[in-house]
C-alpha cells in the first residue's frame, strides 16, 4: 500500500465517495482544493467554514484511520500549485473530477510518476461553503494555545483556521507538564517538546510560508502579556473568556487589543459518559487505555511459554480486580502478595529474618507474622521498608521462579501467566517478564479508596500512598495501561482490547516460538 496521496477535491460533496474509494491505498492524505474560477479571488479566510466541514466529514468516513491534511498554501497564493513543500513524498494523486491539467501541474511539482487516478470523468467544482460575510479579514500576527497533544481533527480545525487568518507569522502556545496536571489521563500526555516537534510538522505541512514561533507555556497566557507585535487571537467557543482576560491583561500593559476569533466546538460522535463530548485530547488519551502504548523490549532469555505479563500498579489501583479479569479470559494468575505470605510462614526463609530484625511483638499468638502488626512500623519509615524489602524481595522472586519452572513443565505449559505485583517496578522484576501492563488512577481517587477500604485518615491515606512508584513512572515502563477510574463496564472494555490484541500476536507467532 502507498503510504502517502494527494486528493485533488473540486466538489466537497463527492468527499465520502473519493475518500471510500482511496482509503485502502493511503493511510496519509493531503487535501489540494481545486482554486478555479470564481474561488481563484477569494480571500483565505473565506475557505475556513469549508476546510472545517471538510475536516468533519473526513473523520467521520475514515475516522483514524487516514491522516487528512488540508493544504492552505494554495488557496493563499491563488495557485494550483503555490509553495508546495511537503514533509512527506507523495506516492500517488487522486482527483474527484477530470481536470488533468491541474493534476499534470502538481504531479510535475510533486516528481509524482504515478499517472492521475481520476474518480469521476465529470467536470465539476462547487464549493458553495465558502463564507462571504464576516471574518474574512487577515492580520500581521495571529496568537492561540493549547496542549496539542496527538494532533486530532479539532485540533487541525483550530490550527488551520488560525492558519487561514495569518498572512506573515503564526505564534502557538504549547503548555507544559505545570498546566496539565488536572486533564484527564496526565500521564499520558507526549512530552511537551514532542507535541512542538508534531505541532511545527503539521503547520509547515500545510502551509510553509508563515513564520512559526512554538513555544512552551507555563501559565494560560503565555507570549500575549508582552508581546505588542499580535493582531488577533484564536480561541474556542469554551475558551473565549480567556481571550477577553488576555485583552485585559494587555490593556493593563498598555499593549495593543487584540480582535478575538471564536470557532465552534467539534463535538464528538462517542457518547458514553466517559469520554468528552468534544474532540478531545482527554478522548484520545481515553481510547489509549488497553491498547499497545508501546512495544515490548526483547526478552531473550525467558522462555517464550509461558508469556509473561508483569502486571502492576499504585495502592488502591484495581490491579487485583484486573488480574481477576485476565483470569477469566484465560491467563494462569499467580499473586505474588499470597506468594509473600507463603514465604513469611514459620520455617521459610524470610521468617527468621523478620522476626530477628523487626523483634517478636510483629508476632501473632500462634507464632505467625502479623501484617497488621509489622505494617505500621514500615509504612511511613523509609529505612525500615527498605529493610523488609531487602529481606523480602530476593526470596519472592525465587518462589515465583520456582513456581514458573513447575507451569514449564507441566502437560501442558499456560499460553499466559500474569505476575500480579504491586512492587514489580520497585523491585526490578520486569526482567522477568515479557512485558509490564498497569493500573493506574488520579491520585486523589486513590487517596478517596484507601480511606473507604482501610478506614484510615487522609494523611494516613496519603502517606501510603507516597510510598509508591508514582503513575508517571508506572507509564514510562509499561506496555499497555489501563485505567479503573471510569465504571465497572469501561474497565472490563480494557481488559478485553488488551487481552485480544495480546492473543492475535501470539497466535501469529511461530508454533516453534511458543
Amino acid at each position: 500500500m502507498a503510504s502517502t496521496g494527494l486528493l485533488v477535491v473540486s466538489n466537497i460533496k463527492q468527499l465520502g465517495k473519493s475518500l471510500r474509494s482511496i482509503e485502502k491505498y493511503v493511510n496519509s492524505l493531503y487535501i489540494h482544493l481545486n482554486v478555479t474560477g470564481s474561488t481563484q479571488s477569494a480571500s483565505s479566510p473565506a475557505w475556513g467554514r469549508l476546510i472545517s466541514q471538510l475536516y468533519a466529514d473526513g473523520s467521520s468516513y475514515v475516522g483514524n484511520k487516514v491522516d487528512l491534511r488540508v493544504l492552505v498554501a494554495p488557496l493563499k497564493e491563488h495557485s494550483a500549485v503555490g509553495s508546495l513543500s511537503l514533509r512527506k513524498p507523495v506516492d500517488m494523486i487522486f482527483s474527484d473530477a477530470h481536470q488533468p491539467e491541474i493534476c499534470d501541474r502538481l504531479r510535475n511539482a510533486l516528481n509524482i510518476s504515478q499517472p492521475t487516478i481520476f474518480l469521476n470523468d465529470a467536470i465539476s467544482c462547487d464549493f458553495k461553503l465558502l463564507e462571504t460575510d464576516v471574518n474574512q479579514k487577515a492580520y500581521p500576527t495571529v496568537v492561540l494555545g493549547g496542549t496539542f497533544d496527538r494532533i486530532h481533527v479539532g485540533h487541525k480545525i483550530f490550527l488551520t483556521q488560525a492558519v487561514l487568518r495569518a498572512c506573515k507569522r503564526l505564534v502557538v502556545g504549547v503548555t507544559t507538564a505545570a498546566m496539565t496536571k488536572g486533564k484527564i489521563l496526565p500521564e499520558l500526555i507526549l512530552p511537551v517538546e514532542q507535541r512542538i516537534a508534531e505541532l511545527r510538522e503539521f503547520l509547515l505541512d500545510i502551509d510553509n510560508t508563515l513564520q512559526y514561533d512554538i513555544v512552551p507555556i507555563d501559565d494560560p497566557f503565555g507570549p500575549t502579556q508582552h508581546d505588542p507585535d499580535m493582531d488577533l487571537i484564536v480561541v474556542s467557543a469554551e475558551t473565549l473568556r480567556g481571550g477577553q482576560k488576555v485583552n485585559e491583561i494587555r490593556a493593563a500593559k498598555q499593549l495593543r487589543q487584540l480582535e478575538i476569533f471564536a470557532i465552534d466546538i467539534v463535538e464528538s460522535k462517542v457518547v458514553d459518559g466517559i469520554h468528552e463530548s468534544k474532540v478531545s485530547s482527554s478522548n484520545t488519551r481515553i481510547d489509549l487505555l488497553g491498547t499497545r502504548w508501546r512495544q515490548p523490549e526483547p526478552r531473550p532469555h525467558l522462555p517464550a511459554r509461558p508469556y509473561i505479563i508483569g502486571l502492576t500498579g499504585g495502592i488502591a489501583s484495581g490491579k487485583s480486580k484486573m488480574a481477576e479479569r485476565l483470569g477469566q479470559m484465560g491467563a494462569h494468575v499467580i499473586d505474588c502478595d499470597k506468594v509473600a505470605h507463603d514465604v513469611y510462614e514459620p520455617g521459610q526463609a524470610c521468617y527468621e529474618k523478620i522476626v530477628k530484625h523487626f523483634g517478636e511483638e510483629i508476632l501473632s499468638d500462634d507464632g505467625r507474622i502479623d501484617r497488621t502488626k509489622l505494617g505500621p512500623r514500615v509504612f511511613g519509615n523509609v529505612q525500615e521498608l527498605e529493610t523488609l524489602n531487602s529481606i523480602v524481595w530476593p526470596e519472592l522472586m525465587v518462589e515465583v521462579n520456582r513456581r514458573l519452572d513447575e507451569l514449564r513443565a507441566a502437560a501442558k505449559v499456560p499460553k499466559v501467566v500474569v505476575l500480579e505485583a504491586a512492587v514489580l517496578l520497585k523491585a526490578g522484576w520486569e526482567i522477568h517478564c515479557h512485558e509490564v501492563w498497569s493500573m493506574i488512577v488520579p491520585p486523589d481517587e486513590a487517596v478517596r479508596r484507601i480511606i473507604e477500604r482501610n478506614n484510615l485518615s487522609e494523611q494516613e491515606a496519603r502517606n501510603r500512598l507516597a510510598n509508591q512508584v508514582k503513575n508517571t513512572d508506572i507509564v514510562a515502563k509499561s506496555q499497555v495501561i489501563f485505567s479503573s477510574q471510569w465504571d465497572y463496564d469501561f474497565t472490563q472494555l480494557q481488559a478485553e482490547r488488551a487481552w485480544q490484541m495480546l492473543n492475535k500476536e501470539l497466535d501469529g507467532r511461530p508454533l516453534s516460538s511458543l
